[in-house]
């Protein structure tokens, strides 16, 4: 027998869900019709959802994802991170270089959780809230491919793109180099593992474990 449900928190979810989809805003009446429920229903939603702050509307009446969100959003960071680290200690370890997470924040990639190995004379520092572009360096280009898209890979691009992972070097930092691969399945959430390393990357045997660990990031963010 199914589960009972909230039809009201459904709907209050579903909202959220299409705004956030939709940069340029809706009018009440757009997205009844996206929600496919009276305007009244939805009316009494967005007030709703405006007094949390999660709505808000623009100078033109247009209804966006409010700034409560963004509270909602933080919370969740650290719970990221507490289940990433042990398979970013994991694969630092193992392949003697630098691990992190990244996810997307907007256009930019921002590492979540840093991991150094412990046993090598030399490695990458990389420091935990550090950003990027999206689409400079292993870690954004992973997120990239995990929505199936390749913008800014041109025929020039440092990157070698794979079905699992991508490697680039010297797009952030001269002379480093990296290798990620996207943080799939997961709903809501874009990221990638990754590892950078100033010596020679054997991309034939760490892609494979990179792959790995972030599938086992995947699997444990379900």
């Amino acid at each position: 027998m199914a589960a009972e449900t909230s039809q009201t928190l459904d709907r209050g979810l579903r909202a959220l869900r299409v705004l956030a989809g939709t940069p340029s805003g809706l009018t009440i009446t757009e997205l009844a019709a996206r929600l496919e429920v009276n305007r009244t229903v939805v009316y009494r939603l967005v007030s709703t959802l405006e007094q949390h702050a999660l709505v808000r509307r623009d100078g033109r009446g247009r209804l966006h994802v409010g700034l409560g969100v963004l509270h909602l959003a933080s919370a969740v960071q650290p719970v990221l991170r507490d289940l990433a680290l042990p398979v970013l200690r994991r694969l630092a370890e193992l392949v003697g270089c630098t691990a992190h997470l990244t996810v997307a924040d907007g256009d930019e990639a921002l590492a979540l959780a840093v991991v150094e190995p412990s046993w090598t004379d030399f490695h990458v520092g990389y420091r935990v809230g550090a950003r990027h572009p999206l689409g400079q360096g292993a870690a954004g280009k992973a997120i990239l491919l995990g929505r199936e898209t390749r913008p800014g890979m041109g025929e020039h691009s440092s990157a070698a793109l794979h079905d699992r992972y991508v490697v680039t070097a010297g797009e952030l930092q001269p002379g480093a180099r990296g290798l990620a691969a996207p943080v799939r399945g997961v709903e809501g959430l874009e990221a990638s593992v990754g590892i950078v390393t100033l010596g020679e990357l054997d991309e034939a045997a760490i892609g494979p474990q990179v792959a790995a660990a972030a599938a086992e990031v995947a699997e444990r963010l379900r």
